[in-house]
């Protein structure tokens, strides 16, 4: 049986996706190979650290960065900007959502998680997926067709890796040992929920409230099936935000995200949630109210804060689950 784990710093109701690298955190002054440098030698990691450190701030209960190796627009690295994230917060819970896990070499992601949740004191959540485009896989050379034998394996792989800490009987073995790494599992198909019920979350993406609720439902009778008590998997999803006065704010988020992903603005319609703070909240709420644990919140738009701050200001205290913020129910790691 596979043992449920919650990082020690659970994640709190409401968390906030980092943006994939908008303008301000881009690098304005950069030094050369030589070692010389002009202007501000952090370059874009005091940008990121002020950013988390303020996100903190504003309420989020976890910080989520997006994983892509390629992309048509700039994005940070998902694993490095976590670190960076560490390092600027102290309580909220950090995670991948979600890394591709097909396109990298389970053994080293095993290593930089079991860094990540050393360094961080248990606050790190690795969010593993299989990703759906083609294209990516293709520039990384890896077989589309492949990717959930992949996945399967490879989370396989991350667990003999972890398990190989303290193992006196392998000579070569991944040390040290870090507390354990939650692995959630990202994406709404079938054979996403599968995996998900043998693994300690779930965190899909457009998902309306309603088909959130039918999946979870679909997913807890998969983990009973599978001998697990269902509450052993966390109930995450990712929402897509737009904070403003409609319909201005549902065209602009719509626009905001045909950008980032070169689809059309209607395809993204009836995935977003748009509105005023106060309309956003009751939406997000019905999340909860469908089973969630976790929402982490994707703002379509660059400059993300205000209006993440806002939404957390639109719940009332007991929102959610819980309140708002750090989860005490979290806090423990159990087996």
């Amino acid at each position: 049986m596979v043992p449920v784990v919650r990082p020690i710093g659970g994640p709190g109701p409401l968390g906030l996706i980092i943006p994939p690298a908008p303008e301000e955190i881009l690098p304005g002054h950069v030094g050369d190979t030589n070692g010389s440098t002009t202007g501000d030698t952090l370059g874009s990691t005091g940008t990121l650290s002020a950013f988390c450190s303020a996100a903190e701030s504003a309420g989020a209960g976890a910080l989520w960065a997006v994983d892509h190796l390629f992309w048509p627009r700039p994005t940070l690295e998902c694993l490095t900007t976590l670190a960076v994230a560490a390092t600027a917060t102290r309580r909220t819970a950090l995670g991948s959502c979600v890394l591709q896990l097909p396109l990298r070499r389970p053994a080293a992601v095993a290593k930089q998680a079991a860094a990540l949740q050393l360094l961080s004191g248990g606050r790190f959540v690795l969010g593993v997926g299989v990703g759906s485009h083609p294209g990516e896989y293709e520039m990384a050379g890896v077989d589309f067709a492949d990717r959930g034998a992949l996945a399967d394996a490879g989370i396989a792989a991350l667990r003999r890796a972890w398990e190989s800490a303290g193992d006196p009987g392998l000579p070569y073995r991944q040390e040290p040992a870090a507390p354990p790494v939650p692995v959630w599992v990202g994406g709404s198909s079938a054979a996403a929920r599968r995996r998900a019920a043998g693994a300690d979350g779930w965190v899909p993406m457009f998902l309306a409230a309603p088909d959130y609720a039918r999946g979870l439902d679909a997913l807890r009778a998969e983990t009973a099936a599978a001998g697990r008590d269902p509450k052993q998997v966390t109930a995450a999803v990712v929402v897509v935000v737009r904070v403003g006065v409609r319909p201005d704010a549902a065209r602009r988020g719509a626009e905001w995200l045909s950008a980032l992903y070169s689809i059309p603005p209607r395809a993204f319609e009836r995935h977003l949630v748009a509105g005023t703070a106060a309309a956003c909240a009751e939406q997000l709420q019905g999340y909860f109210e469908s089973g969630a644990d976790h929402v982490a919140v994707m703002v379509a738009a660059d400059h993300a804060l205000d209006q993440f701050a806002e939404l957390v200001g639109a719940f009332p205290a007991t929102a959610g689950r819980a309140a708002v913020g750090h989860r005490p129910d979290l806090v423990e790691m159990g087996v």
